[in-house]
């Protein structure tokens, strides 16, 4: 399964709700830094994380998409 930004940010918001953040509102910021958040995530795992094969004919190295 592929990562997803947008998966991602839905979990942040809704774990910065539960933790009493507004998430509506001309002056929220959930929105916008939960989307930063899941961006930078994604990003840093895709671009760096790699997974190890050790048996089978697909064994390698793979990265993360």
């Amino acid at each position: 399964m592929a990562l997803s930004k947008s998966a991602l940010k839905g979990r942040i918001v809704s774990e910065m709700e539960a933790m009493g953040a507004t998430a509506t509102g001309e002056h929220s910021w959930v929105e916008r830094m939960a989307e930063a958040l899941a961006n930078a995530v994604v990003d840093e795992i895709q671009s760096n994380a790699q997974v190890p094969v050790t048996s089978g004919s697909s064994a390698g190295t793979y990265k993360v998409e």
